[in-house]
Order: structure tokens, then C-alpha cells, then sequence
């Protein structure tokens, strides 16, 4: 079963930002087949436990739990609210408690939503520039959503059907991950008698 795992930002409920997480991880589905399962996170619902985090330096069983989806997911797709010409203080606050090895080389579907098409920028300003410092692999299109995008959404779905589809291929293509059982090959015995004798 393939994992697709979206984390949206947004604050309000009702929110835009969660309108199209959902549209995004229905077309990635979609474009996976029926081997392929979604989750939305939307972290207006985790905001105590990440600011906990940053305090305290550890996760609690709640969040810990997203960590762990965030870090079995095959793929990935994060949508942020803008705030100030930026991704959300919230959506950044929970990125940095991210374990940074749960998003190194992992496919990533980049979305946003803003008020006007003047705020598009900031997938390549902020967004895109914060998951390459991660080492994730981006898909080339990102998708942004203004106001006036959910009106006659034509040009949006097209952007949104381009963009699930780049993420399918680099989920297919991504090596199967290797589970790191230290048991499934013990050192020999006597290789670590060995070890201690030498010394």
C-alpha cells in the first residue's frame, strides 16, 4: 500500500488551504490507483502540542503519532495559508519539529492559498527554498490558489492534475526503503569476542 500523507496548514473551518489539500490528495489517489492511501492532517488541530514541542524538545504520543506518518509516507504533500508573504508561523513551527531524515529525498507536492494571485511567489520564495534545505525532492509544479481561483477553477484543476500526476511518477520511482532491523543481521559471536580481545 503506497502513503500518501498531506499535512495542510490552514487555521480557519471552513479553510481554503484544507479545500485544496483535499483536492490534491483525491487527484494523487487518483493517479496511484487503488493501492494508494491518503491522509489529510490539518494542524490547527496539533498547535498546542507543536508549540509544546518547541518548548520542551519533546513530542508528545499525540504528535508523535503525525511524526511518525510524516516519516512512513511514500510521498507528501504540504499546503500552507500566507501570512505575511510567507507559509504560516504554525505550518513553520511544525516543520521545524520535524525529524529532518523523515523528509531527505522524499517526494513532495508543494500547495498554498492566498488572497490575490500576488502571493503565487511564495512557493518559490519560501516554500520550495525551506524543502530543499530538507533535501526532499519537490516536484517541478506547485500549486496556488487565490480567492478568485475557486470561482471557475478550470486553469486550477489543470494545475492540480499536473502537479498529482508528478508526484505519482516520483512516488513509483522512488526505491523501496529498507527497513532498518538491526536484528535481521546479528554481528557473529565471535567476531565480537574478538573485537573485545584486541584491545
Amino acid at each position: 500500500m503506497t502513503s500518501i500523507v498531506t499535512i495542510s496548514g490552514g487555521l480557519s473551518q471552513p479553510s481554503s488551504t484544507r479545500l485544496l489539500a483535499d483536492r490534491l490528495t483525491t487527484a494523487v489517489r487518483g493517479e496511484l490507483g487503488e493501492q494508494a492511501a491518503g491522509e489529510v492532517v490539518e494542524l490547527r488541530d496539533y498547535a498546542h502540542d507543536i508549540t509544546d514541542n518547541l518548548l520542551t524538545g519533546f513530542a508528545n504520543q499525540r504528535l508523535r503519532q503525525v511524526l511518525e506518518l510524516v516519516d512512513r509516507a511514500d510521498g507528501l504533500v504540504l499546503a500552507s495559508p500566507v501570512f505575511t508573504a510567507s507559509y504560516s508561523g504554525l505550518f513553520k513551527s511544525f516543520v521545524d519539529v520535524l525529524d529532518p531524515e523523515s523528509v531527505r529525498s522524499k517526494p513532495v507536492l508543494l500547495a498554498a492559498t492566498g488572497g490575490t494571485e500576488r502571493h503565487s511567489l511564495v512557493l518559490e520564495h519560501a516554500l520550495r527554498p525551506l524543502l530543499s534545505y530538507l533535501r526532499a525532492q519537490t516536484v517541478p509544479t506547485a500549486v496556488y490558489a487565490a480567492s478568485s481561483d475557486w470561482g471557475n477553477d478550470t486553469e486550477l484543476g489543470q494545475r492540480i492534475t499536473r502537479a498529482a500526476g508528478e508526484l505519482a511518477a516520483a512516488v513509483r520511482a522512488r526505491p523501496e526503503r529498507a527497513q532498518s532491523d538491526p536484528f535481521t543481521d546479528p554481528v557473529p559471536f565471535e567476531q565480537l569476542f574478538r573485537n573485545t580481545t584486541a584491545h
